[in-house]
């Protein structure tokens, strides 16, 4: 028997391939699907079924690309309904995988599909379970985000019906391999560790504790913060099938001239940047959206960029078809090409060009009592600005800057100092505001973590958000 997880910082997503006897499974793969080829090759096994544990909000699958490269069979739980070939297991079935069962365990809860594998070994004893986002480590998958009639209430408690008889009964043995870790929008407070076991999470887990199904759905639906804009958008695209990856790189991987990007632009193209943040705000393309690799890249794609629109790149040489390959994995397929030569062919074309401002914590400590038009801007969460952040800054959260309407407030006459917890935040937001014709502003280097080390800066809690 041979388990590996596959997991993929950028989403907090985990993947899993498991194969015995020359036959192997996927679990919840990724949409660039190369590796599990290159680990079936290794392996000299062959891909038998690809398993999906529900139609994932937060990145687009590889379950349709990786079907038509191994002809191997998709499997959904109940109540699945696709527009694409899909086998839709009865609650129970078992499959068998080299000497190895693997049972679908309908756990509904997170979204109706929702369903979770549990392997058995060669001895028939159950080994580990393949919680997709019903069971995480420390939590359980948030039931506010299917579309449709039901109520997250209605959700949390078919989510606790499927925890009490599905879940709990497990051996305290079993591992628990989930399709996300620390950082994932799919629920409320993920633990660090990626994997566990039932009788570990039994201990720590609080959905797990002993609790009235009353007390389960306010535990799991109070405090939890609105979902990324594109999760609709991907689980859409997860439903209903999708360009495949080798065509959106054919199309993205097109290296354009200046003079081509220029009537890219013209056309209506979004700029998106994906150097480093420090190279960006030295010098970038007037208009360009700033995103880099280095951050959690596809999560602000996804959340900050419009999906109705084409894109062209500026990235540094070499990261192209990664930038392409993160990007499609969140459900963007309209990728015209990329700046050939990158931001210097910009420059030697004597083409204008942007840049943002830095300072240090020390100056924007110097400069609050004396500028009356000073305004900081702080970028961050709510619950990270409540819990310290320089008194009267404006919190405009990253994620709500999508809509320009975020930004009403400003006045052409403030002098914006922005940051956010340690940085790369910030250069985000100072490209969006620049982007809206809000050009009077600073970023302020290394955010909140060098801003509360200054004596001269005046901080303030905000208890009310904290409790």
């Amino acid at each position: 028997m041979f388990i590996k997880q596959l997991y993929t910082n950028c989403l907090s997503e985990a993947a899993y391939f498991i194969e015995s006897e020359g036959e192997a499974v996927v679990i919840d793969p990724l949409r660039d699907v190369e590796e599990y080829l290159l680990l079936a090759k290794e392996r000299n096994a062959s891909i038998k079924y690809i398993f999906e544990t529900h139609f994932h909000a937060d990145f687009v699958s590889g379950h349709i690309d990786l079907a038509k490269a191994t002809s191997a069979p998709i499997i959904y739980g109940p109540k699945t309904e696709t527009r694409f070939k899909a086998t839709v297991a009865k609650d129970g079935q078992i499959f068998h995988v080299g000497k190895l069962q693997i049972t679908v365990v309908h756990t509904p809860g997170h979204t109706i599909e929702s369903t979770c594998y549990l392997l058995k070994d060669e001895n028939g004893k159950d080994h580990a379970i393949f919680t997709g986002d019903t069971l995480f480590v420390g939590d359980v998958g948030r039931p506010d985000l299917p579309g449709g009639e039901m109520t997250k209430e209605e959700l949390a408690g078919m989510l606790y019906e499927s925890l009490q008889s599905k879940i709990i009964p497990l051996a305290d043995d079993v591992i628990v391999y989930p399709a996300h870790g620390s950082g994932s929008s799919c629920g409320k407070n993920l633990g660090s560790a990626t994997h566990s076991t039932i009788g570990e999470q039994k201990q720590a887990n609080y959905a797990l504790q002993q609790m009235s199904k009353e007390s389960f759905v306010q535990a799991v639906t109070e405090g939890l913060a609105a979902p990324p804009t594109y999760f609709p958008i991907n689980a859409k695209i997860n439903k209903e099938g999708y360009e495949s990856m080798d065509s959106v790189l054919e199309k993205g991987l097109t290296a354009l001239s200046v003079e081509q990007f220029k009537n890219e632009i013209d056309n209506d193209a979004i700029v998106l940047d994906t150097r480093n943040a420090a190279v960006f705000t030295q010098g970038y393309i007037p208009g360009a959206i700033f995103i880099g690799l280095e951050g959690k890249f596809a999560e602000w794609a996804g959340s900050l960029l419009p999906f109705d629109k084409p894109i062209i790149l500026v990235t540094q040489d070499g990261q192209e078809k990664e930038t392409i390959v993160r990007l499609a994995r969140v459900g963007f397929s309209n990728i015209r090409g990329y700046l050939s030569g990158s931001y210097e062919a910009w420059q030697k074309a004597g083409e204008k060009a942007d840049l943002i401002i830095e300072v240090e914590a020390d100056e924007l400590a110097m400069d609050i009592p004396f500028d009356e038009n000073l305004v900081v801007v702080d970028v961050r969460k709510e619950v990270e600005f409540a819990d310290g952040h320089v008194k009267e800054a404006v919190n405009i959260p990253l994620g709500n800057m999508a809509d320009p309407a975020s930004m009403a407030d400003i006045e052409d006459t403030d002098n914006l100092y922005v940051h956010c917890g340690g940085g790369f935040r910030s250069v985000i937001a100072a490209s969006l505001l620049k982007r809206q014709g809000i050009h009077n502003l600073r970023n302020v280097v290394g955010g909140w973590s060098k801003i509360k080390e200054q004596s001269g800066i005046k901080t303030e809690k905000d208890a009310s958000v904290l409790n």
